[in-house]
């Protein structure tokens, strides 16, 4: 007996997760794994210069020591850009993994410091954050924020571009979001230039700044930078989110006229 009309369904196939949906899990993994290796050489370097806890005056360190940690921030980077370089040929696709790559690998940095050492006691605690092209110093709150601010940016974009493979940021939310980074950066440098390390250290690429620099302690964190760079790095990030939500833009098809 044939089978009855309201019998016979027709299923469309399963809608196929986007591209960068699928690539979520596995990236996250990667970032998630290679913040546990940053974070067990810092685990090494504190066993070796801070057996009592990591604080500020910095211990003195080797010259060569020191060129190597350059050296291996600089590898950071590297990976940190090479992996997007790999799943994509876009440009703007590329700078969103970077962003989703370095803010999960910040953000687990500290997690993995908290499982493995304990540290920091909080949010507030100080930290030596980066030493290229000069030592970065500040909370370890406004790392955190930062890529909390980087995935979210990532995320919009991708979405932005799995909605309109034509996507783009505006000019507009461009200049917002490097403007607003370049002053949260400044809220990391300024006090150690100013003080301790030096203006000539950004000409110097051999360590001496973070050498000579060991005994400068850090009195306040200049937060009101930092805040007007996360002002102007929120709106750009809500310039592009909205820019993300509207609907792409379908060219109208010409009709001949019949003669």
């Amino acid at each position: 007996m044939p089978p009855s009309a309201s019998s016979l369904q027709f299923h469309s196939p399963p809608r196929e997760l986007p591209h960068h949906v699928r690539l979520l899990p596995w990236m996250s993994a990667f970032f998630i794994a290679m913040a546990f290796l940053e974070s067990a050489v810092v685990v090494y370097l504190r066993a070796l210069y801070y057996p009592e806890g990591f604080d500020f005056p910095l211990a003195p360190m080797s010259p060569t020591l020191v060129g190597t940690e350059i050296g291996r921030e600089a590898a950071t980077i590297l990976m940190l850009l090479a992996v997007p370089a790999v799943v994509t040929r876009r440009a703007l696709e590329r700078f969103a993994w970077f962003c989703f790559g370095f803010g999960v690998w910040d953000i687990f940095y500290y997690v993995w410091l908290k499982v493995l050492l304990d540290w920091p006691s909080s949010l507030f605690s100080r930290d030596l954050l980066f030493l290229i092209p000069v030592p970065w110093v500040g909370p370890v709150w406004a790392p955190c924020v930062i890529s909390l601010g980087l995935i979210t940016t990532a995320l919009v974009i991708l979405h932005g571009r799995d909605r309109d493979p034509a996507f783009r940021v505006s000019t507009t939310a461009w200049a917002l979001l490097i403007v607003g980074a370049l002053l949260m950066i400044l809220s990391f440098v300024i006090d150690p230039l100013q003080r301790s390390f030096g203006v000539q250290a950004l000409l110097n690429s051999s360590g001496d700044a973070l050498i000579n620099g060991r005994e400068y302690m850090p009195e306040h964190y200049p937060w009101p930078w930092f805040a007007a760079g996360f002002v102007f790095a929120v709106l750009g990030l809500f310039i592009t989110w909205r820019s993300a939500l509207r609907p792409p833009i379908r060219p109208t098809p010409k009709h001949s006229t019949a003669q």
